[in-house]
């Protein structure tokens, strides 16, 4: 598998950067790996960072989404930051900015989304 997820935890802030290729042969592994770090805690807040990723087919489009319904249905939030160049294609053309926030970087997500709770 051409892919790696990385999570760490803030309070409820949830980190997960990924690596490699999000298409249909690492979409399960993610989806799997999101699914337990979000189960540990309701209500999370996931910042997804996008930013080692090489390419994301629709499959990856689908884990995001899928982890975005999962959190919003905990009352939780979800938001993507640090997306390549060649990625923003597909999420632009999927209109992800028009459900969820997308960020610069996981700095500006966590400070902005810190911002919120106050």
């Amino acid at each position: 598998m051409n892919l790696q997820v990385r999570t760490t935890r803030e309070g409820r802030f949830l980190l997960a950067a990924l690596d490699g290729e999000l298409d249909h042969h690492s979409a399960e592994y993610v989806r799997g790996t999101l699914d337990w770090e979000v189960d540990q805690q309701r209500g999370t807040l996931l910042i997804l960072d996008l930013g080692g990723l090489a390419f994301m087919d629709s499959s990856g489009l689908g884990v995001i989404l899928g982890r975005y319904r999962k959190i919003k249905s905990q009352g939780g939030e979800m938001a993507i930051a640090n997306v390549p160049r060649g990625v923003d294609k597909v999420v632009q053309i999927a209109g992800l900015h028009k459900v969820m926030h997308v960020y610069r970087t996981s700095q500006e997500a966590l400070r902005e989304m810190k911002g919120g709770l106050s």
